[in-house]
């Protein structure tokens, strides 16, 4: 039994053909919805998903309680986004080797290329990135973290050729929008990193080879030691520059200028702004960041 998750809130234009592309080989479609008031639920509900609700308090808690909903028939999980598609060629792939995979594999790693502005982006050295995004029930959980949510396994895993491709069709409006709040998340991970006012779990690993866990480990221990705004400029000439994101066209430069640049310039800044706050007022980072940036990281007693 494999069932796909999707997390969503108001993801009428994406839930048909991320639910269409999974339709071959899904047998149940769980989507966990935070609140949508457009057609998301109808929709999904018309394509024979099961919609549960539940209340957004980040990703990973999110994802973690979907988890938590699944029948115990369900042997295999496959971490879907809403604005994501699974390409034929890994549908098929998925339907011919869940079956026949030796019981001790517990994941399988797949590619996840984007679309920004209609334009797949090819250059800069960010895709097609190697992901964890299918793994058998019980056996794995979503990192918990504010942002860059990862799966964590501990047993063996296996290689999938096939690709997800995030294809977003919203406006750049909404996409700076959604950025803005990524930004002051992973500045939570950030202050976390310095001040551990939460549990840390992270994929970062330089010993197992995988491209998460390597990216991670470099974020982690290499960008986070940088002086903020300066690793920005550096970041982004080697993505630009040196990676010839160039080469992907006006799309492509909207992109690497908005994701490699603008956003991580945002982090930095906003990083900037809380730690001037608990200066200025003495307060620890929690009291800081729920000041700031309006986010309360105390536990959620419910969950």
């Amino acid at each position: 039994m494999l069932t796909v998750i999707i997390l969503t809130r108001d993801e009428e234009q994406h839930i048909a053909q991320a639910i269409g592309s999974v339709a071959g080989i899904a047998d149940r479609v769980f989507v966990a919805d935070s609140g949508s008031t457009d057609r998301t639920v109808a929709i999904a509900e018309k394509l024979g998903a099961v919609v549960r609700f539940n209340p957004w308090r980040n990703y990973a808690t999110q994802f973690n309680w979907a988890l938590d909903q699944l029948p115990e028939d369900t042997e295999w999980v496959l971490r879907l986004d809403a604005d994501e598609i699974v390409t034929p060629d890994l549908a098929r792939e998925i339907g011919a080797q869940l079956a026949v995979l030796d019981t001790e594999i517990d994941g399988a790693w797949v590619s996840r290329r984007m679309t920004f502005l209609g334009r797949p982006i090819r250059w800069g050295g960010v895709f097609p990135v190697r992901v964890l995004r299918l793994f058998r029930h019980g056996r794995g959980r979503c990192e918990d973290r504010w942002m860059d949510e990862h799966v964590l396994l501990s047993g063996p895993t296996v290689d999938f050729s096939g690709e997800i491709v995030d294809d977003n069709l919203n406006s750049l409006t909404w996409w700076t929008a959604k950025h803005n709040a990524y930004a002051s998340r992973e500045v939570v991970d950030l202050l976390n990193l310095r001040y551990r006012f939460m549990a840390h779990e992270t994929v970062a690993d330089l010993r197992g080879g995988k491209q998460a866990g390597v990216k991670r480990w470099i974020k982690e221990h290499l960008y986070a030691c940088l002086p903020g705004g300066s690793r920005t400029f550096i970041y982004f000439t080697y993505r630009y520059i040196i990676r010839l994101g160039f080469l992907d066209g006006r799309e492509g430069t909207a992109f690497h200028v908005l994701q490699g640049f603008w956003y991580r310039f945002l982090v930095d800044a906003k990083l900037f702004e809380v730690e001037q706050h608990m200066q200025r007022h003495g307060s620890d980072a929690t009291a800081a960041i729920k000041a700031v940036l309006g986010i309360d990281v105390t536990p959620d007693r419910d969950s």
